[in-house]
């Protein structure tokens, strides 16, 4: 019952995700906006200090680089274009299904993992893999935004 639970929640999430990222395209990106929500979502980790969420260290080292791997994907998909004075997300249509699959991975991964380590400790393994997954997406999304950022301010200094 606990897994389909989580399992719903994970789909909710995965839509809101979706749907922000949606809304994110229609107003210029800031660093501001790239690079808060990684340091938003850090403070998941004070679930640590409840002894039911403790995990050996190798399983949230394997977690973390699970989500590394993860966030490849969303790292080739997110693009940053010049539209006037101004530096938007650009929307791909690959966003949708490569967070569809990512969901799905995840859902069958957590139903595997479910069986073999309690639901806390399975929750917080599946948190360092979704805080691996969004660091180096929100940290390859703020060197891009600078580059084209750099690029604006020298097309508009030249002109």
């Amino acid at each position: 019952m606990i897994t389909i639970i989580s399992s719903i929640v994970a789909l909710c999430m995965a839509l809101m995700v979706f749907f922000v990222r949606m809304r994110a395209a229609n107003k210029p990106a800031s660093v501001k906006k790239i690079i808060l929500p990684p340091f938003f979502m850090s403070s998941g980790f004070l679930m640590f200090l409840y002894p039911g969420f403790h995990v050996p260290v190798e399983y949230a080292i394997i977690a973390f680089f699970v989500g590394m791997l993860f966030s490849y994907p969303l790292i080739i998909t997110s693009r940053f274009e010049v539209v006037g004075k101004d530096v938007y997300l650009k929307r791909s249509k690959a966003f949708v299904f490569i967070l569809l699959g990512l969901v799905v991975i995840r859902l069958v991964l957590k139903t595997y993992i479910s069986q073999y380590i309690n639901v806390m400790e399975t929750g917080s393994l599946f948190f360092v893999l979704a805080f691996g997954m969004i660091v180096p997406w929100r940290i390859a999304m703020y060197f891009s935004y600078l580059r084209v950022q750099r690029e604006l301010d020298d097309k508009t200094i030249l002109t």
